[in-house]
This record gives C-alpha cells, structure tokens and sequence, in this order.
C-alpha cells in the first residue's frame, strides 16, 4: 500500500463503527467511512470534544453538526496551503491520502530535465494541480464544476502559485479531451481522478464503469512519444488495483515505462492501524 505518511497538519486519529476521527490543522472532525467495519473501544478524546461531526442518513446523504468550526480554514503540506471548508457529503475540499501520489510525481517532474505539461482531469480543488506547479510543471486543470475551479484557484493563490502556468479550464473532462486531440496538443503527463457517477456542465452523464476505458484510450492519444507519467485514482469498489493496471497497460502499451498500481491508505497514529482509501494505477516512463 502507497502511505501518504508525511503530513504535520493532518492526521488520522482513531477510527471505529463507520466512522474516522481525523485533525485538520487545529481542529477535529468525524467523519463516516465505509472502509471502517470494526468496532474497537472509543478512547481518544476527540470523540467526545469534536469540532464537527457528519451524520450520515440512513435515506443517502447526511447533514454537518457544528460546535465550534470556522467557515474556512487552512492547512499545509510541505510547501503547499490548502482552503478548506466542510460542504455537501461530508466533504472539506482535499483528500489527504493523494499525498502519496503528489510525492511521487512531484519527484519524477523535478528530475526529469526538460519541461513538464501536465493535464489534471477531474481536478477538484486542485491538490494535484498545485503539486505539480510547485515542482516545476505547466498544468491544465480541467473540472465541470465553476466553484471547484474558482476553489482551486484560491488553492494555487494560497501556496504562492498564483502566477504559476496553470491554465483552468471549466469543461466537460472528455468532451476538452477530444477537443485537445483535434488541435494536436500534446501532455508529457496525465492525471486522472473521476468519480464513480457525476454531469458535466450541460448535464453531460459520466459512470466511471462505462466510460473509464474509452477516456484512457483517447488520452493515450494525447501523450508525446516519451511520456513521463500517467495516473489514475480510484474510489469506485469494483476497480481494483489490479483493473487499473491492466487499463494503463492495455492502452499505454506502446510506450517505454512500468505500470504499477496499489491501494492507498493513510496511517492511523492511535493503534497503528492503516486507513485503505481507494487505489491508484501509476505508469512510470523510462
């Protein structure tokens, strides 16, 4: 399993019954996890002096109870500032267990001796978009939804990269794809991290199961003919590690590199215990 275990202002604190205890900078949430099937006895204090707590419904969906949060906070990795604030399904804007994987391309993109564009689809708020500017890339960021955009962007400002050759594209992720192919623009790296059902901006319908394997097969056209990474994120249950390997695989074939791919996970500091959160295949270039 590929650790994200460098962070200082996030930590994994306990997790029993569903649910996480989890730091964020100052404060403490819990959160709902379905990957938490155990039951073990409740003893760190945060979950009885929490600053927010997610109640999942038994209908779907969920609802923030507050007792002392702020608005808007942040937080930190290594050189990068990240916003946060708690919204809809439980969410506060960043995955942390992504640390893995912004140590690894971080490191390929500052040893790779020649310039670096990067295209991030499904970019969110932009954690990878900014750990790619910071080591040195030209990213293309691209995401359906404006405000993830526009909380990006606040992402980028933070972290001193505001100036940073970042280009934010609001757009339906396969859609700018094809669009890319059709003016010959070509990416030395490629992220991906889509989501198991979501629209694009004019209501566009994405289910990873259906349209994973042709998004892979067209950015394969989008590659120069030396590509220095490739990665695909996971949270959906039935694509395992093994399934994204074989995807890169299959369609990266043609290209000089290695195809890894693991579950990523995030320490848990009170029992040592680590949290699985999802897989990650990786394609490496040589």
């Amino acid at each position: 399993m590929w650790l994200a275990n460098n962070w200082k202002d996030y930590e994994v604190i306990d997790c029993s019954k569903g649910e996480k205890l989890e730091r964020w900078g100052d404060y403490i949430l819990v959160r709902p996890d379905p990957q938490v099937i155990w039951d073990t006895p409740r003893k760190e204090k945060g979950w009885h002096k929490m600053n927010a707590h997610y109640h999942r419904s038994k209908k779907g969906g969920g609802e923030w109870e507050f007792f002392d949060l702020p608005q808007q906070w942040s937080i930190h990795y290594r050189n990068l500032t990240f916003q946060l604030k708690p919204f809809s399904f439980k969410h506060t804007g960043l995955f942390p267990e992504q640390a893995a994987n912004w140590d690894w391309f971080s490191e390929l993109i500052k040893k790779a001796g020649r310039p670096v564009k990067v295209l991030n689809l499904f970019a969110y708020t932009g954690g990878a978009t900014i750990a790619a500017a910071a080591a040195g890339a030209s990213v293309t960021h691209v995401d359906a939804s404006k405000g993830m955009v526009t909380w990006a962007k606040e992402n980028a400002a933070s972290s001193g990269l505001a100036d940073a050759p970042i280009r934010w594209i609001v757009d339906d992720c396969v859609k700018f794809v094809e669009r890319e192919i059709r003016r010959g623009n070509h990416y030395d790296a490629i992220i991906m991290d889509p989501p198991s059902y979501g629209r694009g901006p004019k209501g566009e319908i994405w289910k990873i199961e259906e349209s994973i394997h042709p998004l892979v097969k067209l950015c394969a056209q989008l590659l120069v003919n030396r590509p220095l990474f490739f990665l695909i994120n996971s949270y959906t249950t039935g694509l395992q590690p093994a399934v994204l390997s074989y995807l890169i695989g299959t369609e990266l074939k043609r290209f000089p590199g290695k195809v890894t791919a693991d579950e990523i996970g995030l320490p848990v500091s009170s029992n040592g215990l680590t949290l699985p959160c999802g897989a990650s295949g990786r394609f490496e270039g040589i």
